[in-house]
């Protein structure tokens, strides 16, 4: 860890203001930046990434993603109601069987890329 008298100093003489005029009309709003945290945030539980990744390989109820994580259904509907909150998951009713699955393929590229982060 850098201590502060270690940490390197901006001089207000340097400042690249062309970059920092540039860089700030490209910056979004602070409501889109406050959603895109929440969004991380639920990437944060890693129940939550079991059951993204459960449902990268296969669309499934309540019953198999508990069956298959070893936790109870109703661990399992907490966190999903969580992910269908934050748009992440949907689901479709077939009979009396409610069938979960990934949103769509921005969840499936998100995941691929944090998977392929974290392996390098």
């Amino acid at each position: 860890m850098i201590s502060s008298k270690e940490a390197p100093k901006c001089q207000m003489l340097s400042v690249h203001q062309e970059i920092v005029d540039q860089v700030n009309e490209e910056m979004p709003d602070e409501d889109v930046l406050f959603d895109l945290a929440e969004l991380f945030k639920v990437f944060g539980d890693s129940t939550r990434i079991k059951i993204l990744y459960v449902l990268f390989q296969s669309e499934m109820c309540v019953c198999d993603i508990a069956q298959l994580l070893n936790m109870t259904q109703s661990a399992i509907s907490h966190q999903l109601q969580v992910l269908k909150k934050s748009k992440l998951v949907k689901y479709r009713r077939e009979g009396k069987s409610v069938i979960y699955a990934l949103s769509d393929n921005h969840v499936r590229t998100i995941l691929d890329q944090g998977m392929e982060h974290v392996g390098e």
